[in-house]
Protein backbone atom coordinates (compact mmCIF):
# COMPACT_ATOMS: atom_id res chain seq x y z
CA UNK A 1 0.00 0.00 0.00
CA UNK A 2 2.93 2.75 0.69
CA UNK A 3 4.42 1.52 -2.27
CA UNK A 4 1.37 2.62 -4.79
CA UNK A 5 1.27 5.75 -2.47
CA UNK A 6 4.79 6.68 -3.04
CA UNK A 7 4.31 5.77 -7.06
CA UNK A 8 1.20 7.89 -7.17
CA UNK A 9 3.16 11.02 -5.14
CA UNK A 10 5.86 10.51 -7.74
CA UNK A 11 3.39 10.41 -10.55
CA UNK A 12 2.11 13.99 -9.50
CA UNK A 13 5.09 15.50 -9.07
CA UNK A 14 6.08 14.35 -12.03
CA UNK A 15 3.03 16.71 -13.94
CA UNK A 16 3.61 19.48 -11.77
CA UNK A 17 6.19 21.16 -14.16
CA UNK A 18 3.78 20.13 -17.40
CA UNK A 19 1.14 22.01 -15.35
CA UNK A 20 3.20 24.73 -14.78
CA UNK A 21 3.91 25.00 -18.48
CA UNK A 22 1.18 24.99 -19.50
CA UNK A 23 -0.78 26.96 -17.22
CA UNK A 24 2.40 30.13 -18.29
CA UNK A 25 1.71 29.26 -21.73
CA UNK A 26 2.38 31.86 -23.55
CA UNK A 27 5.33 33.49 -22.60
CA UNK A 28 7.35 34.08 -25.84
CA UNK A 29 5.97 34.88 -29.17
CA UNK A 30 4.29 32.61 -31.09
CA UNK A 31 5.03 30.65 -34.95
CA UNK A 32 1.87 30.24 -36.95
CA UNK A 33 3.10 28.25 -40.11
CA UNK A 34 0.50 29.28 -43.05
CA UNK A 35 1.92 26.19 -45.95
CA UNK A 36 1.28 28.30 -48.75
CA UNK A 37 2.98 31.96 -50.36
CA UNK A 38 1.67 35.19 -49.33
CA UNK A 39 -1.14 36.36 -51.01
CA UNK A 40 -3.90 33.56 -51.06
CA UNK A 41 -7.31 32.63 -49.02
CA UNK A 42 -5.46 30.70 -46.29
CA UNK A 43 -2.71 33.52 -45.63
CA UNK A 44 -5.23 35.83 -45.37
CA UNK A 45 -7.38 33.89 -42.86
CA UNK A 46 -3.67 33.29 -40.86
CA UNK A 47 -2.95 36.52 -41.10
CA UNK A 48 -6.17 37.97 -39.55
CA UNK A 49 -6.26 34.77 -36.86
CA UNK A 50 -2.70 35.75 -35.71
CA UNK A 51 -3.52 38.96 -35.00
CA UNK A 52 -6.93 38.40 -33.61
CA UNK A 53 -5.05 35.62 -30.82
CA UNK A 54 -2.12 37.32 -30.02
CA UNK A 55 -4.13 40.13 -28.97
CA UNK A 56 -6.13 37.88 -26.73
CA UNK A 57 -3.10 35.84 -25.60
CA UNK A 58 -0.63 38.83 -24.94
CA UNK A 59 2.07 37.75 -26.88
CA UNK A 60 3.01 38.47 -30.80
CA UNK A 61 1.74 35.91 -33.45
CA UNK A 62 4.06 35.90 -36.47
CA UNK A 63 3.33 34.31 -39.56
CA UNK A 64 5.97 31.61 -41.48
CA UNK A 65 4.86 30.86 -44.76
CA UNK A 66 6.07 27.37 -46.23
CA UNK A 67 4.47 27.10 -49.90
CA UNK A 68 5.14 23.90 -52.01
CA UNK A 69 3.62 20.60 -52.89
CA UNK A 70 -0.02 21.71 -52.10
CA UNK A 71 0.83 22.45 -48.79
CA UNK A 72 2.71 19.26 -47.72
CA UNK A 73 5.92 20.93 -46.97
CA UNK A 74 4.49 23.57 -44.60
CA UNK A 75 2.31 20.80 -43.08
CA UNK A 76 5.27 18.48 -42.11
CA UNK A 77 7.23 21.37 -40.73
CA UNK A 78 4.32 21.83 -38.45
CA UNK A 79 4.73 17.73 -37.92
CA UNK A 80 8.26 18.34 -36.98
CA UNK A 81 7.93 20.97 -34.71
CA UNK A 82 7.90 20.24 -30.61
CA UNK A 83 4.12 20.26 -29.34
CA UNK A 84 4.44 22.81 -27.02
CA UNK A 85 1.93 25.17 -28.06
CA UNK A 86 4.54 27.75 -29.63
CA UNK A 87 4.73 26.41 -33.13
CA UNK A 88 0.60 26.22 -34.75
CA UNK A 89 -0.41 26.71 -38.43
CA UNK A 90 -3.57 27.54 -39.92
CA UNK A 91 -4.28 24.74 -42.59
CA UNK A 92 -6.75 24.59 -45.43
CA UNK A 93 -8.67 21.27 -46.95
CA UNK A 94 -5.87 20.94 -49.45
CA UNK A 95 -3.25 19.54 -47.33
CA UNK A 96 -5.14 18.02 -44.54
CA UNK A 97 -7.97 15.66 -46.46
CA UNK A 98 -6.56 15.90 -49.71
CA UNK A 99 -3.18 15.22 -50.00
CA UNK A 100 -3.41 11.95 -48.29
CA UNK A 101 -5.83 10.65 -51.12
CA UNK A 102 -3.56 11.79 -53.55
CA UNK A 103 -0.24 10.70 -52.63
CA UNK A 104 0.89 7.23 -51.81
CA UNK A 105 3.78 8.15 -49.28
CA UNK A 106 2.48 11.31 -47.36
CA UNK A 107 5.57 12.07 -44.63
CA UNK A 108 2.40 12.74 -42.40
CA UNK A 109 -1.26 11.77 -41.41
CA UNK A 110 -3.57 14.37 -40.07
CA UNK A 111 -5.56 12.77 -37.54
CA UNK A 112 -2.21 10.97 -36.21
CA UNK A 113 0.41 13.70 -35.95
CA UNK A 114 -1.54 16.45 -35.81
CA UNK A 115 -4.37 18.03 -33.31
CA UNK A 116 -7.17 19.75 -35.33
CA UNK A 117 -7.58 22.65 -32.37
CA UNK A 118 -10.46 24.05 -34.77
CA UNK A 119 -11.90 25.00 -37.86
CA UNK A 120 -12.18 28.44 -38.65
CA UNK A 121 -14.05 29.57 -41.85
CA UNK A 122 -15.05 28.30 -45.56
CA UNK A 123 -14.41 30.42 -48.25
CA UNK A 124 -17.03 30.50 -51.06
CA UNK A 125 -15.69 29.98 -54.19
CA UNK A 126 -16.09 31.61 -57.78
CA UNK A 127 -15.01 30.47 -61.05
CA UNK A 128 -13.41 33.22 -63.06
CA UNK A 129 -11.95 34.13 -66.56
CA UNK A 130 -9.67 36.65 -68.24
CA UNK A 131 -11.50 39.70 -69.91
CA UNK A 132 -9.52 38.62 -73.08
CA UNK A 133 -11.22 35.28 -73.37
CA UNK A 134 -14.77 37.01 -73.79
CA UNK A 135 -16.37 34.57 -71.82
CA UNK A 136 -19.37 35.48 -69.39
CA UNK A 137 -21.09 32.45 -68.20
CA UNK A 138 -20.59 28.87 -67.45
CA UNK A 139 -22.55 27.79 -70.60
CA UNK A 140 -19.68 30.46 -72.71
CA UNK A 141 -17.16 27.93 -70.76
CA UNK A 142 -18.36 24.56 -71.84
CA UNK A 143 -19.24 25.66 -75.53
CA UNK A 144 -15.94 26.65 -75.94
CA UNK A 145 -14.40 23.61 -73.92
CA UNK A 146 -16.37 21.19 -76.57
CA UNK A 147 -15.48 23.05 -79.54
CA UNK A 148 -11.60 22.91 -78.83
CA UNK A 149 -10.98 20.53 -76.25
CA UNK A 150 -8.10 21.25 -74.16
CA UNK A 151 -7.43 24.47 -75.42
CA UNK A 152 -8.82 26.62 -72.56
CA UNK A 153 -6.18 26.32 -69.72
CA UNK A 154 -6.67 27.38 -65.87
CA UNK A 155 -4.38 28.43 -63.07
CA UNK A 156 -4.18 26.58 -59.73
CA UNK A 157 -1.90 26.68 -56.38
CA UNK A 158 -0.79 23.31 -57.49
CA UNK A 159 -2.14 20.09 -57.73
CA UNK A 160 -4.50 18.88 -55.17
CA UNK A 161 -5.50 22.71 -54.22
CA UNK A 162 -9.24 23.53 -54.18
CA UNK A 163 -8.50 25.59 -57.31
CA UNK A 164 -7.88 22.61 -58.97
CA UNK A 165 -9.90 20.22 -57.76
CA UNK A 166 -13.01 22.60 -58.53
CA UNK A 167 -12.01 22.76 -62.03
CA UNK A 168 -11.22 19.42 -62.45
CA UNK A 169 -14.52 18.71 -60.46
CA UNK A 170 -16.34 20.87 -63.31
CA UNK A 171 -14.82 19.64 -66.61
CA UNK A 172 -15.87 16.06 -65.30
CA UNK A 173 -19.26 16.67 -64.00
CA UNK A 174 -19.56 18.97 -67.90
CA UNK A 175 -17.86 16.72 -69.83
CA UNK A 176 -15.10 19.03 -71.07
CA UNK A 177 -11.12 18.64 -71.45
CA UNK A 178 -9.66 21.71 -69.49
CA UNK A 179 -5.75 21.96 -69.61
CA UNK A 180 -4.54 22.69 -65.78
CA UNK A 181 -1.42 24.97 -65.36
CA UNK A 182 -0.01 24.57 -61.35
CA UNK A 183 1.83 27.51 -59.23
CA UNK A 184 2.61 27.40 -56.04
CA UNK A 185 -0.08 28.62 -53.91
CA UNK A 186 -3.26 30.30 -54.87
CA UNK A 187 -1.72 34.20 -54.63
CA UNK A 188 0.75 33.28 -57.90
CA UNK A 189 -2.04 31.48 -59.63
CA UNK A 190 -4.39 34.72 -59.01
CA UNK A 191 -1.35 36.85 -60.41
CA UNK A 192 -0.89 34.41 -63.44
CA UNK A 193 -4.72 35.03 -64.50
CA UNK A 194 -4.93 38.60 -63.82
CA UNK A 195 -1.23 38.62 -66.34
CA UNK A 196 -3.43 36.76 -68.94
CA UNK A 197 -1.01 33.96 -68.58
CA UNK A 198 -4.09 31.64 -68.14
CA UNK A 199 -7.61 32.14 -69.36
CA UNK A 200 -9.41 30.81 -66.07
CA UNK A 201 -9.35 29.96 -62.73
CA UNK A 202 -11.47 28.53 -59.96
CA UNK A 203 -10.53 31.09 -56.84
CA UNK A 204 -12.23 31.80 -53.46
CA UNK A 205 -14.51 35.38 -53.25
CA UNK A 206 -12.58 36.71 -50.81
CA UNK A 207 -9.37 36.55 -53.54
CA UNK A 208 -11.04 37.40 -56.68
CA UNK A 209 -13.79 39.78 -56.47
CA UNK A 210 -11.56 43.42 -55.62
CA UNK A 211 -10.47 42.28 -58.97
CA UNK A 212 -13.83 41.42 -60.87
CA UNK A 213 -15.16 44.80 -59.07
CA UNK A 214 -11.50 45.98 -60.91
CA UNK A 215 -12.70 45.20 -63.97
CA UNK A 216 -9.59 42.73 -64.00
CA UNK A 217 -11.29 39.27 -64.24
CA UNK A 218 -14.38 38.08 -65.18
CA UNK A 219 -16.70 36.58 -62.96
CA UNK A 220 -18.78 33.60 -64.29
CA UNK A 221 -20.27 31.85 -61.30
CA UNK A 222 -19.92 31.29 -57.99
CA UNK A 223 -19.72 27.59 -56.24
CA UNK A 224 -22.16 27.47 -54.14
CA UNK A 225 -25.14 25.88 -54.30
CA UNK A 226 -27.74 28.85 -54.40
CA UNK A 227 -25.95 32.83 -55.62
CA UNK A 228 -24.46 35.00 -52.81
CA UNK A 229 -27.14 36.79 -51.34
CA UNK A 230 -24.51 39.67 -51.44
CA UNK A 231 -23.90 39.03 -55.08
CA UNK A 232 -26.92 38.50 -56.70
CA UNK A 233 -25.90 38.77 -60.10
CA UNK A 234 -23.34 36.13 -60.39
CA UNK A 235 -25.26 32.66 -60.81
CA UNK A 236 -24.09 30.19 -59.40
CA UNK A 237 -22.05 27.24 -61.26
CA UNK A 238 -25.31 24.37 -60.59
CA UNK A 239 -27.68 26.87 -62.67
CA UNK A 240 -26.16 25.42 -65.23
CA UNK A 241 -24.29 22.01 -64.03
CA UNK A 242 -26.84 20.77 -61.54
CA UNK A 243 -25.34 19.54 -58.22
CA UNK A 244 -21.54 21.14 -58.44
CA UNK A 245 -20.82 22.72 -55.40
CA UNK A 246 -17.21 23.11 -53.44
CA UNK A 247 -15.79 25.44 -51.23
CA UNK A 248 -12.65 25.04 -49.39
CA UNK A 249 -12.45 25.66 -45.76
CA UNK A 250 -9.38 26.88 -43.15
CA UNK A 251 -8.46 25.52 -39.38
CA UNK A 252 -5.82 25.66 -36.90
CA UNK A 253 -3.44 22.44 -36.24
CA UNK A 254 -1.03 21.69 -33.41
CA UNK A 255 1.24 19.25 -33.38
CA UNK A 256 0.54 16.02 -31.75
CA UNK A 257 1.02 15.78 -28.11
CA UNK A 258 0.07 19.56 -27.47
CA UNK A 259 -0.80 19.91 -24.03
CA UNK A 260 -4.62 19.76 -24.38
CA UNK A 261 -5.08 22.99 -22.10
CA UNK A 262 -3.54 24.72 -24.96
CA UNK A 263 -5.31 23.49 -27.03
CA UNK A 264 -8.42 24.00 -25.48
CA UNK A 265 -7.28 28.01 -25.19
CA UNK A 266 -6.34 28.03 -28.16
CA UNK A 267 -9.71 26.81 -29.68
CA UNK A 268 -11.94 29.19 -27.13
CA UNK A 269 -10.14 32.20 -28.37
CA UNK A 270 -10.79 31.45 -31.47
CA UNK A 271 -14.26 31.19 -31.34
CA UNK A 272 -13.71 34.25 -29.64
CA UNK A 273 -12.86 36.40 -32.57
CA UNK A 274 -14.86 35.16 -35.17
CA UNK A 275 -17.53 36.45 -33.07
CA UNK A 276 -15.78 40.25 -32.81
CA UNK A 277 -17.62 42.54 -34.83
CA UNK A 278 -14.65 44.18 -36.37
CA UNK A 279 -13.98 40.48 -38.14
CA UNK A 280 -17.20 39.75 -38.47
CA UNK A 281 -17.29 42.43 -40.92
CA UNK A 282 -14.29 42.00 -43.06
CA UNK A 283 -16.00 38.60 -43.33
CA UNK A 284 -19.04 40.29 -45.12
CA UNK A 285 -17.04 42.67 -47.19
CA UNK A 286 -15.07 39.20 -48.23
CA UNK A 287 -17.86 37.05 -48.19
CA UNK A 288 -16.18 34.48 -46.02
CA UNK A 289 -18.41 32.21 -43.62
CA UNK A 290 -17.88 31.96 -40.14
CA UNK A 291 -17.89 28.04 -39.48
CA UNK A 292 -16.56 27.05 -36.13
CA UNK A 293 -15.85 23.69 -34.91
CA UNK A 294 -14.27 22.81 -31.31
CA UNK A 295 -10.92 20.21 -31.83
CA UNK A 296 -13.79 17.01 -31.01
CA UNK A 297 -16.22 18.34 -33.13
CA UNK A 298 -13.32 19.18 -36.13
CA UNK A 299 -11.68 15.72 -36.02
CA UNK A 300 -15.20 14.15 -36.65
CA UNK A 301 -15.17 16.57 -39.57
CA UNK A 302 -11.63 16.10 -40.80
CA UNK A 303 -12.45 12.08 -40.97
CA UNK A 304 -15.32 12.14 -42.92
CA UNK A 305 -13.92 14.45 -45.24
CA UNK A 306 -11.11 11.86 -45.51
CA UNK A 307 -13.43 9.26 -46.53
CA UNK A 308 -15.06 11.93 -48.65
CA UNK A 309 -12.15 12.95 -50.89
CA UNK A 310 -10.87 9.67 -51.26
CA UNK A 311 -13.35 8.66 -53.63
CA UNK A 312 -13.51 11.92 -55.67
CA UNK A 313 -10.30 11.99 -56.62
CA UNK A 314 -9.97 7.80 -57.36
CA UNK A 315 -12.88 8.76 -59.82
CA UNK A 316 -10.98 11.82 -61.09
CA UNK A 317 -7.98 9.76 -61.54
CA UNK A 318 -5.97 12.26 -60.10
CA UNK A 319 -2.66 11.47 -59.08
CA UNK A 320 0.07 13.84 -57.08
CA UNK A 321 2.70 15.37 -58.31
Amino acid sequence: MKSAVKISAVAVLCLVPALAAAQAWPSKPIKMIVPFPAGGGTDFIGRLAAKQLGDRLGQPVFVDNRGGANGAIGAQALMQSPPDGYTIAAISDGPTVINPALYEKLAYHPLRDFVPVAMMIKFPSMLTAHPSTGLRTVADLIAAAKAKPGALNYSSGGTGNFSHLGLELLAYQAGIKLTHVPYRGVGPATMALLAGDVQLMYNNVATALEHVRAGKMTALAVGEPKRLAALPDIPAIAETVPGFEFAAWVGIFAPAKTPPEIVARISRETAAFLKDPEVMKIFGEQQIVASYRDSDDFAVYIRKELDKWAGIIKTLGIKGE
